[in-house]
Formats: structure tokens, C-alpha cells, sequence
């Protein structure tokens, strides 16, 4: 398949991009470049996301993404799109996936983040010990993810799934961190985080 259709391919539909992205990793042993692009069409072809829900990883911690990527890959998290997609990779193109990724500059989404909820949400996260795991600026460290300029939409997302119990391999921490908050203390607190 030529590059140019692949390309084209990244750019239609969130549903027929995903399916575009089984099927070739399906056609055959992938290069990491293609493993690459196979990622960004659900996470951006520059790694932030334009899709609802789809996390971008552009500027994720290494060690997060090459944790995440290995949780998938071993079924500690479950995320049927991804199991596919992660399925026999080895641990050389996890590296090389989540060094590119890592490099990659993190940009905030086009969500419209609402002032008032982000005052909100600051006030609420030195409580919940954000600064220590995620780091003052929210960028992330060692295995803790960026927050910062992430989708507004993953955030409350991912935040709820943490409290709910709905999210597979999740770091107790933030199991504890999410229990008895509010949805709208949730929604503070990512408005917050992607204002970072």
C-alpha cells in the first residue's frame, strides 16, 4: 500500500482510520514507522489527539508510555481498540514507540476550558496530592502521565473510570484520589489540568 493512501487513510473518520489500522497491522510484520503511524491515527499524526475520549501522547513521560504500552500488550489493561494493535509487539519497538512519542511537543486540544472550572479544579488539587505524582506544571514524570494540555474530554473521562472502578490496571493511588469526588469536582479538575 502506498504511502500516500495511508496517509489519506489517517485522515477519514475516527471508526473507518481505527479499522484502517487493524487491518494493516493484520497485513503483516509492520516497521516501527509504520507501528508509528498506525498510532497516530487515533492519537494524532503528531501524538495530540483530535478524536473525543483517544488520550494524546505527544510529550507523555517515556517510562508511562512504555508502561501503558506493556500493560496493554500483557491484558493488565484492557482496552479492546488497542489489544490488536499492541498485540506481539516486542520490547524493542515499545521502546522506540514511547521514546518518539515522549519527544514529541504536547499541544492543547480545541476544547473550550472554562476559567472558573479551572480555578476550581486548582484549588482542589494540592488536596488530592496532583503536584506530587504529576509534577507542580502537570507534565508528568517517570510513570506518572502528563495532564497538561491534555483532552479535556480524556481527562473527565479517565478521572471517572478511576472512582467508578470501570478503568482495567488502574494505579491505586488514583483509585484513591478519585474516591467520593463529585462529577463536578471532576470536571474541575481536568478543566485545570488542560488549562496547564
Amino acid at each position: 500500500m502506498s504511502d500516500d493512501v495511508r496517509r489519506a487513510a489517517t485522515r477519514w473518520t475516527p471508526a473507518i482510520g481505527l479499522a484502517f489500522a487493524l487491518l494493516t497491522y493484520g497485513a503483516g510484520a509492520q516497521t516501527v514507522a509504520e507501528r508509528i503511524q498506525t498510532c497516530g491515527a487515533c492519537h494524532g499524526e503528531d501524538g495530540n489527539s483530535k478524536i473525543e475520549r483517544i488520550p494524546s501522547l505527544a510529550g507523555q513521560p517515556e517510562t508511562f508510555l512504555l508502561n501503558q504500552l506493556v500493560f496493554i500488550r500483557e491484558g493488565v489493561r484492557q482496552i479492546p481498540a488497542m489489544q490488536e494493535v499492541v498485540k506481539g509487539l516486542k520490547d524493542a519497538d515499545i521502546q522506540a514507540i514511547a521514546a518518539y512519542f515522549a519527544k514529541l511537543p504536547a499541544k492543547a486540544s480545541d476544547e473550550k476550558i472554562d476559567p472558573d472550572l479551572a480555578r476550581k479544579g486548582a484549588e482542589l488539587a494540592p488536596g488530592l496530592q496532583c503536584v506530587s505524582c504529576h509534577k507542580p506544571d502537570l507534565t508528568g514524570q517517570l510513570h506518572q502521565p502528563r495532564l497538561a494540555r491534555q483532552r479535556l474530554d480524556y481527562l473527565i473521562y479517565a478521572f471517572k473510570g478511576f472512582r467508578d472502578g470501570t478503568r482495567s490496571g488502574a494505579d491505586p493511588l488514583m483509585v484513591n484520589a478519585s474516591l467520593g469526588r463529585t462529577d463536578a469536582e471532576i470536571e474541575a479538575l481536568a478543566h485545570y489540568a488542560a488549562s496547564k
